[in-house]
């Protein structure tokens, strides 16, 4: 893999050490993040460079890696006065790492593409600790000949790399991702609460359920904090329901029946109602069994 010059714009919990991945890999870096310090703080841990703008940060660059929160964002930083496809050389590929709608990257594709700018949906699943382990699953909405180019640079923090199909294939693949983490969690919380209710030793009922057809990696990674009601960590819950708000607008489009996934949305709309939307997406429980928690 030759060193490429790449900008990586938004360095929130999983942009930064997504970002730290590819300078220690060798890579020239330029990043950009709406609050500065941010990026001063990459800049003083990784030794590269920081923009003003993602024009600046985009500019004579190979790559230029998204990882903002939502459409709107994801339309700024690419396409907005000071986006970087202001000064993006002809030949560079955009890679968008952010949870979005399949529309705005089919909307973004095209523009890029009539600036000679290519553009790959791969928003990214494994969260902050799969960040920080460089072991992120990537999912590709793109060509071919994209996919090839960027796949040895995303090769240095995902292990599960697919291209799922055209432009838009890698947003639609997440939203199936959610769909199932969200059923997973509700599922996990109810048999939780369940236990407890019934004076189970839990501790007990983890090892035996989790070494059945009952495991998950969330009941392996979330059931003992959920259990203490321990949610000041990991995916929020607002931006759950932010990703959920773009599942069932797809859904209403393809004729998709979600059910379940519809009402745990409104289960989340009742912990922001209650104070909890910057709480980990697996504070379901905290609506259920013995206490409320925080988000009651």
């Amino acid at each position: 893999m030759p060193p490429a010059k790449i900008a990586f714009i938004g360095l929130g919990v999983m942009g930064f050490p997504m970002a730290g991945h590819l300078a220690r890999a060798g890579n020239e870096l330029t990043v950009y993040n709406r609050t500065a310090t941010k990026a001063e703080d990459w800049q003083r841990e990784f030794a590269n460079q920081t923009a003003s703008t993602p024009a600046l940060a985009a500019k004579d660059a190979d790559y230029v890696i998204f990882c903002v929160g939502n459409d709107h964002d994801l339309r700024e930083v690419v396409a907005g006065p000071e986006g970087a496809l202001k000064m993006a050389k002809p030949g560079a590929l955009f890679i968008d790492h952010t949870t979005a709608s399949a529309q705005v990257a089919r909307e973004l594709a095209t523009l890029c593409a009539s600036k000679g700018v290519g553009f790959m949906d791969a928003p990214i699943s494994g969260g902050q600790g799969g960040a920080v382990a460089g072991k992120l699953s990537i999912m590709c909405g793109g060509t071919q000949e994209q996919f090839e180019k960027a796949l040895p640079y995303l090769e240095i923090y995902g292990t599960i790399i697919e291209l799922l199909g055209d432009v838009g294939a890698g947003q639609l693949c997440k939203m199936v991702n959610q769909i199932c983490v969200v059923g997973v969690l509700q599922g996990l919380a109810e048999g939780l609460a369940f236990g407890e209710l019934s004076g189970l030793n839990m501790e007990k009922v983890i090892k035996v359920v989790g070494g059945g057809a009952g495991a998950s990696w969330q009941m392996h990674n979330r059931s003992h904090t959920m259990l203490n009601r321990e949610f000041d960590f990991g995916f929020a819950v607002d931006w759950m329901r932010k990703d959920l708000g773009l599942v069932l607008n797809e859904a209403r489009s393809n004729g998709a029946r979600l059910p379940i996934t519809a009402l745990i949305d409104q289960l989340y709309a009742q912990i922001q109602a209650n104070g909890g939307g910057r709480l980990d997406n697996s504070s379901l429980i905290a609506l259920l069994g013995k206490s409320s928690g925080n988000a009651d």
